[in-house]
């Protein structure tokens, strides 16, 4: 049992892999790009904010519209639009240039995650949910493990622009897959009653059985629930985490080890690889508790407890660093593998918690905000503080700041969801 809706996780998986891969591939070609157009940090940072405010007012709407359209076309619009946006790069002339096309891929990369969220809440029951999760959410992982080894190499072969391109195109050969396997299970034709009564076993979700009809639900609505604020101030304290990890990582590698180029490819590769084991380690982690007798929510919670403080060892990298730069690579690769544990499990607890009519658009509200988290992090830390620290020669100073943000977040955020959000309630927003 179970060959369709893991076929539609592998889809997601797919889809989720190219978006990282697209978002990484500047992150990589900033030492190529800082040469070609005389970029320093704070240029970097203007460009990287541009691509987060877009994403985050692509948020602001980007879960209504999959809602209205559905996950089937609403996910192949964004795909189409973000690889479009993804290839337009490689035409870009200008520093300016490159931050409307970073704000052009932002606000079309939003809806990745919505309609993922969206696809694994009509495609899985809730015991399955965080490992499904788990396994999608990988994926960004995966694209950022696909990133340095390839776009260094590309770049260096027959120059950056074809990195746009090249990976860009990835995307529209996703969509040739997903219009040809892709349906809501109530018009798969080929779904078994046996699996389709499986996915919709919880005794919660017998609404489940047909296409929802009912009206959709307003934002003043959705955050009238302390459980929205609860996943709001969840991504927004942590999404920032992992942005700063994917844009700044090959750039921390460059500034304190002095690797370049292709010499960077294989920490950058080591860190999303042990991601990737903590994606789907996060979404086994809740099962198992459930499997045990837990309840869903609890399962949840406290396997966030326990992923928030594998996060912590970070504020030592630069110390394990100077014995060995491998050392800062593992434990800055373990914080992302607890991120990524971190995520599988504070995205499937708004399907926990909401109606799957109201998911793609709890989703995009908490997306919104993880990017105007980023912003945030990026306009009054990332950029006043490196601009500062590398103008006097003390780079390593910025980056043992970061640290120590990025070890605090997580327990941060988990104490506030924990008092917003301390015991399970299924939202009847119809009450």
């Amino acid at each position: 049992m179970g060959r369709y809706r893991w076929t539609i996780c592998s889809l997601v998986f797919f889809a989720t892999t190219v978006n990282y891969l697209d978002r990484a591939v500047i992150s990589l070609l900033k030492p190529y790009l800082e040469v070609e157009f005389k970029w320093n940090s704070g240029d970097y940072a203007n460009i990287e904010i541009a691509f987060k405010l877009a994403y985050s007012l692509g948020m602001l709407g980007v879960g209504r519209v999959i809602d209205k359209l559905g996950t089937k076309m609403g996910y192949a619009l964004s795909t189409f639009l973000w690889s479009l946006a993804a290839i337009g790069h490689a035409f870009v002339s200008s520093t300016l240039g490159f931050s409307v096309a970073r704000a052009f891929l932002g606000v079309t990369e939003a809806g990745n995650f919505p309609a993922a969220i969206k696809t694994t809440a009509e495609w899985f029951p809730q015991k399955e949910r965080a490992l499904a999760t788990g396994i999608f959410n990988s994926g960004s992982n995966v694209g950022a493990i696909i990133a340095p080894l390839s776009v260094p190499l590309i770049a260096e072969s027959i120059g950056w622009q074809w990195a746009f391109i090249i990976t860009g195109a990835l995307g529209f050969v996703w969509l040739i897959l997903w219009f040809w396997l892709y349906e809501v299970p109530a018009r798969h034709a080929k779904l078994t009653k046996a699996e389709f009564d499986y996915i919709h076993s919880d005794v919660d979700d017998l609404a489940a059985v047909a296409v929802e009809t009912q009206p959709k639900v307003s934002w003043f609505k959705l955050l009238t629930y302390r459980q929205t604020w609860a996943f709001v101030l969840g991504k927004f304290l942590t999404d920032p985490i992992w942005w700063f990890y994917l844009f700044w990582l090959p750039d921390f590698l460059n500034k304190q080890y002095g690797l370049k180029g292709t010499a960077v490819s294989l920490p950058v590769a080591v860190v999303y690889i042990l991601s990737s084991i903590g994606s789907i380690g996060g979404g086994w982690i809740p099962m198992n508790f459930i499997k045990n007798g837990w309840p869903a929510f609890k399962a949840r919670k406290t396997s966030m407890l326990l992923i928030a403080l594998c996060v912590f060892p970070i504020v030592f990298a630069q110390k394990l660093g100077q014995v060995d730069m491998w050392l800062a690579v593992l434990v800055i690769g373990i914080a992302a593998a607890a991120h990524q544990a971190w995520s599988a499990n504070i995205f499937t607890t708004v399907s926990d918690m909401f109606p799957k009519r109201a998911v793609a658009s709890v989703t995009g509200i908490g997306g919104m905000a993880g990017g105007l988290g980023g912003i945030a992090l990026t306009a009054l830390v990332q950029k006043r503080m490196f601009v500062h620290y590398e103008s006097i020669g003390q780079l390593d100073k910025a980056y043992f700041i970061m640290f120590w943000i990025c070890g605090a977040a997580y327990l941060l955020a988990w104490v506030l969801m924990h008092f917003l959000a301390p015991r399970m309630k299924k939202i009847d927003i119809d009450a």
